[in-house]
């Protein structure tokens, strides 16, 4: 379809609005964004507190030059007027399914482009029946899981997926890796989404009802069982999160991936006696969280708005590790980086928001992936960012 790109609309101040922009994730990104910015970025960080907005713009590298701009989730119309004023607006303010949709909304009323950091998949299934649509007209591109949550393994099915023959019937397997620390703001996410289980079904299935399927093709993201993988070395672990389904919905908007597309992720755990551990730990956290005392006690332990210092974050690192197979060939890739949750998520979403202001993408508007609305681009710039993607066999 043909849209307006966010390039078109000049009359908007800012190329780049920040909400949520005091809060951890958020001041590191906006301190990625002030030392990265290019020349001549008109952006802006934006929240609750105007004080709090302020004295971050004045610890940033040419802050004189940053905008300030108050909005509240509890103020729709606020949040409005800051769609009004951007022609991309990136949100770190979760859990999203909470206070998620009234930027949303607006940003697809008034053709904002709009990028998160969610990994909730009833929010991103909620989002797509309720403002996709909409985002279709306005030409607004709503791009969910910009951070590690889901770009890593999203853009890496891709890289995987194009070292492989075309039309044909394609398979990838991930294998993630990390050494990292998450925060309060993870941590209230993932007890948020292992309570409402219902919740998130009903929301999917609401969503396979609205949203078409790909004629002719087919592209599937089943649950793996727990496994030694051998290709990898390591006892794979199917992984909860809600990057298969980022995958699979790339995989169904691109022809690219071939006829028939198969997709499974896993955690890659050395020892079999860390991987029953984690087993066992996920396991009680999620029954944790069915019971709200149990659930309140956790949320304590670690409160949103907290997370790992500068010197763990330092050590901190993650590999994906892909197995793509078709057409008689077999190749090994990988991407990797440093902190997953926090130093590479914020370089991830300030590119994932230079990108789609600044990159000459394909034509896409309404709920997109990150593959789909800006694959070799957004690639190419993490890439010279320091994330390595790379072929590491092909036979």
């Amino acid at each position: 379809m043909n849209r307006l790109s966010s390039a078109d609309r000049p009359d908007r101040p800012y190329d780049i609005v920040l909400f949520g922009a005091t809060g951890f994730v958020g001041t590191l990104t906006a301190e990625y964004l002030a030392a990265h910015a290019p020349e001549g970025l008109r952006w802006a960080i934006a929240g609750r507190s105007e004080d709090k907005l302020r004295a971050l713009r004045e610890r940033l590298p040419g802050g004189t030059r940053i905008g300030v701009l108050k909005a509240d989730v509890a103020e729709p119309g606020s949040l409005r007027e800051l769609a009004e004023h951007a022609r991309v607006v990136a949100t770190t303010v979760g859990p999203y399914v909470t206070y998620g949709e009234e930027l949303v909304a607006a940003c697809a009323e008034t053709g904002a482009d709009y990028l998160d950091l969610s990994g909730e998949p009833e929010f991103v299934d909620l989002m797509y029946v309720r403002h996709d649509a909409r985002a279709r007209e306005t030409g607004a591109r709503l791009v969910h899981a910009c951070g590690f949550d889901s770009v890593p393994h999203d853009l890496g099915v891709y890289f995987t997926v194009r070292q492989l023959p075309e039309g044909v019937p394609l398979s990838v397997d991930g294998y993630v890796t990390t050494d990292a620390a998450f925060s309060g703001g993870t941590f209230a996410s993932a007890l948020n989404q292992f309570a409402r289980g219902r919740q998130m079904l009903a929301a999917a299935r609401d969503r396979a009802r609205h949203e078409p399927r790909p004629v002719g093709r087919r592209a599937s993201a089943p649950t793996g069982a727990p496994r030694f993988a051998p290709e990898v070395g390591a006892w794979a672990l199917p992984l909860p999160t809600i990057d298969a389904q980022i995958v699979r919905r790339s995989a169904q908007a691109l022809e690219r991936y071939g006829p028939d597309f198969r997709y499974r992720e896993y955690a890659a755990v050395r020892r079999l006696p860390v991987a029953l551990g984690g087993v066992a730990t996920v396991g009680a956290l999620f029954a944790a969280a069915q019971l709200p005392p149990a659930r309140r006690w956790l949320s304590d332990r670690l409160k949103p708005g907290e997370g790992p210092g500068p010197e763990k974050r330092a050590k901190s690192w993650f590999s994906v590790r892909f197995v793509g197979e078709g057409g008689g060939r077999r190749v090994y890739t990988e991407v990797a980086g440093g902190d997953p949750g926090y130093g590479e998520t914020a370089k991830i979403f300030a590119e994932s928001a230079l990108s789609l202001a600044f990159d000459d993408l394909p034509p896409t508007a309404g709920q997109v992936t990150t593959a789909v609305a800006m694959g070799d681009a957004l690639t190419e710039r993490l890439r010279r960012a320091g994330i390595t993607f790379r072929v590491a066999a092909d036979r």
